[in-house]
């Protein structure tokens, strides 16, 4: 058998990666990608409000052959004022002919991450080349500072792995306008991590933290914290994993797969952000990602933590240590952070308490259980569940310039995992099933009376199935089907009156048949098929729908308008790429 103790670094000899993953489109220019191999995916881009944007380039055409950061100087554009409508990243990459890992990619501006993905694997004769978009509105405050920034996409170019990888990136300012009006953004972003230009901290296991110590000002009324954690080495493949006293009766990799990142606040715990299982253009088999990639491998999105209970405290003129670690990480996670606070603009000293904090009281311990039996000749069978489901509730008050605020996070964490194994001397037959979720609310209410809900729900549901068997001949054929999927519900209440919803939902499913020969170098592969489906819809009649579909590795079928009023998508410009409004806009009346 294949031996899986060792799955990724055995494939990854085979050409497939070792490393790494978002939401993208494909390079402009193209009309109809039907029989193209180039990449596509069903992703909108980033909806923009009417006008002529102010553009400021952040680096360009740089070439990415080594594990050197890519520095640049940046400078807010001039005579565009200091609050905008809108900004947006824009970031164009392109990997040359030839073999190559997938890559990560990330852009940094003073310690503050702007981007976070990885790179589409290349073609062995054809470029490929692709497109991301990221919605910066909320970063505005740092966006109107100079600093200095950098890219870095570490990539080696040898004789055996031959593609450079190339890229350019630049900010987008859309002016405000009676028409389109700035929005009430942070007033401050405060990175996690002490690399003042900024890179990614790696957690190697549940103890190791990303932490910041600040003093935050003394009117802090509202803070949040943007949060991505990215699985890499022996943690890539961790929603495949089994706990370790099962590792080697299943022939899987240990450590377990329950993965959810703590965030904490001098040491008390202040929230959880779960992780996504990102899987990478090389990830598993990467000719199912060939043309369309998983869902935000090439662009990850962030998980934004409330951590609105704690403004009081952290408005007390000491200094306060934010911290984040991946609950099983096991070597390891790559991680970063940045801290979004809003200010009271009627008082410069607002007092505050945390008085109720019923997360602290929950260590995240998951139930695990097994029905694995082994018979007498050795085979296998049966499955290896893990199950963990939190509610909680953190209250805390800030008294402000506008009476005492109250805000409450009411939470519900689950995450559910079951690998089935069923396992002879010529096959392996395993399948991962696993569904992260999150159901909660924040609610903020001045004094007894006026109220402002948020409401946010999550569904990560992930299925994998591989299902390996030794031929006559010695080679290995890998039948490999995967389903992925991210759903989000995100819903404004003010005083129990809805004001908003919207739903999106990321789906991509994907099936083909590697063979390997005893030395796991890829001999063929066959069946390659993928279909990914993109939806949108929000309670003020926005609606987008997209919709690509491939076989053996060429664009077959694209998209985009089917199933919305009049088949035309509408985004409104106000919305945040995954359909919810800025919240400093519209969650508080003030």
């Amino acid at each position: 058998m294949l031996p899986k103790g060792c799955f990724s670094r055995c494939l990854a000899v085979a050409g497939l990666s070792l490393v790494l993953g978002g939401v993208a489109q494909a390079a402009p220019g193209n009309s109809s990608p039907v029989g193209s191999g180039n990449v596509m995916v069903a992703d909108p881009t980033v909806p923009r409000p009417p006008g002529q944007p102010c553009v400021v380039q952040l680096f360009s055409n740089d070439t990415f052959n080594d594990y050197s950061p890519r520095p640049f100087s940046y400078t807010p554009p001039a005579g565009c004022g200091t609050r905008w409508s809108k900004v947006v990243l824009e970031g164009d990459f392109s990997i040359d002919p030839g073999v190559q890992f997938d890559r990560t990619a990330t852009i940094f501006l003073s310690g503050v991450n702007l981007y976070f993905g990885t790179t589409q694997e290349p073609g062995s004769t054809q470029e490929r080349s692709w497109h991301v978009e990221r919605d910066l509105t909320d970063y505005s405050a740092l966006l109107r500072t100079a600093g200095n920034g950098q890219v870095f996409i570490g990539n080696i170019v040898n004789s055996q792995y031959t593609s450079s990888l190339h890229g350019s990136a630049r900010l987008l300012f859309y002016p405000a306008s009676v028409v389109a009006p700035a929005p009430r953004v942070p007033d401050a972003v405060y990175p996690l991590g002490s690399d003042p230009v900024g890179s990614t901290v790696t957690l190697n296991n549940s103890s190791s933290q990303m932490a910041a110590t600040l003093t935050l000002p003394s009117n802090v009324e509202r803070a949040y914290l943007d949060v991505f954690t990215q699985s890499q080495s022996n943690d890539e493949f961790w929603y495949t994993c089994v706990p370790d006293q099962y590792a080697a009766e299943a022939e899987e990799c240990g450590g377990g797969n329950f993965r959810e990142a703590e965030v904490s606040i001098d040491g008390q715990a202040a929230g959880v952000a779960p992780v996504y299982p990102w899987i990478y253009t090389g990830g598993i088999d990467l000719y199912i990602w060939k043309p369309t990639p998983g869902v935000q491998t090439l662009n990850f999105m962030p998980y934004r933590v409330d951590l609105t209970p704690f403004a009081g405290v952290l408005s007390n003129g000491s200094p306060h240590t934010v911290a984040v670690n991946v609950q099983g990480a096991n070597s390891y996670f790559s991680t970063t952070a940045s801290l979004l606070v809003y200010q009271d603009e009627g008082a410069k000293q607002v007092s505050g308490a945390v008085v109720r904090n019923t997360l602290a009281n929950q260590p995240p311990t998951p139930t695990i259980g097994s029905t694995l039996q082994q018979d007498s000749s050795g085979n296998v069978t049966g499955a290896v569940t893990t199950d963990l489901s939190r509610h909680f509730v953190i209250e805390g008050y800030v008294n402000t310039s506008h009476g005492r605020v109250t805000t409450t996070v009411d939470q519900t964490v689950s995450f559910a995992d079951t690998q089935t194994f069923d396992i002879t001397a010529n096959d392996f037959h395993q399948i991962s099933d696993q569904l992260t979720k999150v159901e909660g609310v924040s609610r903020s209410r001045i004094g007894n009376f006026l109220s402002g809900e948020y409401e946010a729900r999550f569904r990560y549901p992930l299925h994998v199935d591989t299902n390996e068997t030794i031929e006559s001949n010695g080679d290995y054929s890998i039948l490999t089907s995967i389903k992925q999927g991210y759903d989000q519900h995100a819903g404004l209440r003010l005083g129990g009156f809805p004001l908003y919803s919207s739903d999106v939902h990321n789906h991509i499913a994907g099936s083909d048949t590697l063979v390997l020969n005893s030395n796991f170098q890829i001999v063929s592969h066959s069946g390659q098929q993928a279909t990914q489906d993109f939806a949108f819809n929000d309670s003020l009649g926005g609606c987008y729908r997209g919709s690509v579909s491939s076989a053996n590795n060429l664009v077959t079928a694209y998209s985009t308008g089917k199933g919305c009023p009049g088949g035309q998508n509408r985004v409104l410009w106000f919305a945040h790429p995954d359909g919810s409004p800025y919240l400093g806009d519209s969650l508080l009346p003030w």
